[in-house]
């Protein structure tokens, strides 16, 4: 009975790895194949001894700097249908993190302290000056705040696309063997074996072109929960910890909320978060939207809108 177990075992052993194994030739050919459709849209600036990308659109005296939620693989082309309508009035611009869309893979630390230090470099190396709109995207709604507490005189206003503040991670329970063995299974090319794995909602309901799209997944494929996205998640509750122990910054907020779909917590949980958080803000104001997460996506004509009435409003 013990041998007739040990050789099961063996055999599942030896299907699993042969899969794997067959897995990882086929994407790491895929990737090959891939690399030439794998060409940065913007500048490639060093920060830190690593490439980092840029993309700027548009020529506006007032700066719109879009900040993409965790685990996003293409920022650029993530909030495309959203700054497109804003390019003609303003510059937008897209930094994309280390680990993100077209910037290296890096071992960098992922504090918000060194975060920041590199976005802030990037943009000045980009040739791109304060002060900044900035336009976080869940996650990296942390690291806006930060911003503003850190260097008030480079944030002019904040506009929250579904942002993360600092209560939603206080008993946020992170499940890191999860997050991990994703990594793994996106190292060896299992994403591309899931059917609509790679459809984002950018492509699902935005204006992407036919190319864009195709360009998107090439970037999925070379861009889900890589070590810079996993370093961020082990410290995103230290990191919400440091913004939360300071007051809310003193700059113009209008926070953009969802229906909690997507965010991984409930609908009342999520808007609860954000309703306390702009309760307590002095010049805030929460607009709610009835779709998932990743609102930019769904409804960027009407946050165009209402981004740019209120931008303008801060002029008057």
């Amino acid at each position: 009975m013990f041998k007739r177990i040990m050789m099961l075992f063996s055999i599942i052993t030896a299907i699993l790895f042969l899969i794997i194994t067959t897995s990882y030739i086929i994407h790491q050919i895929q990737l090959s194949k891939e690399d030439k459709l794998f060409t940065p849209t913007g500048k490639m600036v060093e920060v830190n001894g690593h490439q980092m990308h840029v993309y700027v659109e548009g020529n506006g005296e007032e700066t719109l700097v879009y900040m993409s939620g965790g685990g996003t693989s293409s920022p650029v082309l993530d909030f495309k249908s959203l700054y497109s309508l804003l390019s003609d009035k303003y510059k937008i611009v897209v930094v994309e993190k280390t680990g993100y869309g077209f910037s290296d893979i890096t071992d960098s630390e992922r504090d918000i302290d060194t975060i920041l230090q590199e976005t802030r470099e990037a943009l000045l190396k980009s040739g791109v000056e304060g002060p900044y709109t900035l336009f976080p995207h869940s996650m990296s709604g942390i690291e806006a705040l930060y911003w503003a507490q850190v260097y008030p005189n480079e944030v002019k206003a904040i506009i929250g696309l579904d942002m993360a503040v600092p209560a939603a991670y206080k008993d946020y329970d992170i499940n890191m063997p999860l997050v991990h063995l994703s990594a793994f299974a996106a190292n060896i090319g299992f994403t591309r074996w899931i059917p609509g794995l790679s459809e984002s909602d950018a492509i699902k309901y935005g204006t992407l072109t036919d190319e864009e799209k195709e360009l998107y997944k090439v970037i999925f494929y070379r861009r889900t929960v890589t070590k810079n996205m996993v370093n961020e998640i082990k410290h995103i509750k230290e990191n919400a910890e440091k913004v939360g122990a300071t007051d809310i910054p003193n700059v113009p907020i209008l926070l953009f909320s969802s229906n909690g779909q997507g965010t991984g917590w409930n609908e009342d949980e999520w808007n609860e978060f954000q309703k306390e958080f702009i309760s307590k803000h002095k010049d805030g104001t929460l607009i709610k939207l009835d779709c998932s997460h990743y609102i930019h996506d769904i409804e960027f004509k009407r946050i165009a809108d209402e981004s740019e009435k209120y931008i303008e409003s801060l002029n008057h």
